[in-house]
């Protein structure tokens, strides 16, 4: 029959194995401790995280690429257009980005939906047709501009696909 001694020391050495915790390089990790951010983002490599005193949140490095679904937009001459978009970000600030945010993804790509709307609806067809990589960037700095407070980086803004009415088509 075993020791309760050699019990206890099983149980220790479980949880100490149970708490380390690898990160790879793309992954940082925020720390909880008790409810408060411990310093700085942690990783990469092995962490000790103490359940139940300590929680973690995973956050990835890697850019990320988020398509803007098709967004209904009227042109300052009047055409109806359906317009979508890609993303590229990257989280510059683990802390922030978990902290200031519930959820960064979730927050970026609803800013991005209304700015596409905004910006898209100042100009003409014809200049959404012709300078597309001019709209681009103005859509980058300001998503970027509204998104850097909570740790991310707009990396680039690229207007995918524009698409017009079926008549439009016809009379062109």
């Amino acid at each position: 029959m075993p020791s309760p001694l050699l019990i206890a020391l099983a149980i220790v050495l479980l949880y100490i194995l149970n708490s380390i915790k690898v990160l790879k390089e793309y992954e940082r990790a925020v720390v909880f401790r008790l409810g408060r951010v411990r310093h700085s983002a942690s990783g990469p490599g092995v962490i000790l995280v103490f359940r139940p005193i300590d929680q973690i949140v995973r956050v990835s490095l890697r850019q990320e690429a988020m398509e803007v679904p098709s967004q209904d937009i009227i042109t300052r001459d009047n055409v109806t257009l359906k317009v979508n978009a890609v993303i590229t970000m990257r989280v510059v600030d683990p802390v922030k980005a978990v902290v200031e945010v519930s959820n960064y993804v979730y927050q970026t790509s609803q800013f991005a939906q209304t700015t596409l709307r905004s910006v898209l609806g100042e100009v003409d067809l014809d200049e959404l047709l012709a300078h597309r990589d001019r709209l681009n960037q103005r859509i980058q700095v300001i998503i970027d501009g509204h998104t850097a407070p909570f740790g991310l980086k707009v990396v680039s803004v690229e207007v995918k696909q524009v698409d017009m009415p079926e008549n439009m088509l016809r009379a062109m």
